[in-house]
């Protein structure tokens, strides 16, 4: 048999799916700086995190998803603030004092702590276009921990609460593990909450 005639198949670059995830893992991560400050539940949750901690989350393998072409162009006060997403993960940190950080997509010179990875781009997609729920991904072995597993389940709830605050009910359903009754979230809040953060996300 000629094997020249079989020529090796390539995946495809899904360039939209890894644009969508860097600017999901941007969202949220800009997202939970602003919760950490403004909802007293999410602050509550992080206080359980010790301090000078540093959580990733990322897409594996790292070495097939490098920073965009243009985020050693980028401004420093760009990067600081986080004002543009520039690849695909993202870096949190909580300080001495407590605060919540995003620190953007480049974990170089950074210690991490936690590391949450997505074992390929499908999974992450999956996970954040909202088509499973953390848990449900979990469960069905689409990502893997490294670090203190209490401290991940911390994230996640974080997480879970913030994606409420940031989507219809309709969405954030399928995206929680449980979806919070009248009586433990009130619809005022998540529209407050949620004006906020998109506000103080987007612009400071």
């Amino acid at each position: 048999m000629n094997i020249n005639k079989y020529p090796e198949i390539h995946p495809g670059k899904k360039l939209f799916k890894k644009v969508y995830v860097a600017i999901m893992l941007w969202t949220v991560g800009k997202a939970i700086q602003v919760a950490a400050k403004v909802d007293k539940e999410v602050k509550e949750e992080l206080a359980k995190l010790p301090d000078n901690f540093t959580l990733r989350m990322m897409v594996a393998p790292e070495k097939a998803f490098p920073l965009f072409f243009y985020a050693k162009t980028l401004p420093a006060f760009v990067v600081d603030k986080g004002l543009l997403f520039y690849g695909i993960q993202m870096i949190l940190h909580k300080d001495k004092e407590g605060e919540i950080k995003y620190l953007g997509a480049d974990p170089k010179g950074k210690k991490i702590d936690l590391n949450i990875i997505f074992k390929n781009i499908e999974a992450a997609w999956l996970v954040l276009s909202f088509q499973e729920s953390t848990a449900t991904a979990y469960m069905h072995d689409r990502f893997v921990v490294e670090g203190d597993l209490v401290h991940s389940l911390t994230f996640v709830r974080v997480l879970d609460i913030v994606e409420i605050f940031l989507l219809p009910k309709f969405i954030a359903k399928l995206a929680v593990k449980r979806y919070p009754k009248w009586s433990e979230m009130s619809p005022l809040r998540k529209f407050v909450k949620r004006v906020v953060i998109y506000i103080r996300a987007y612009t400071f």
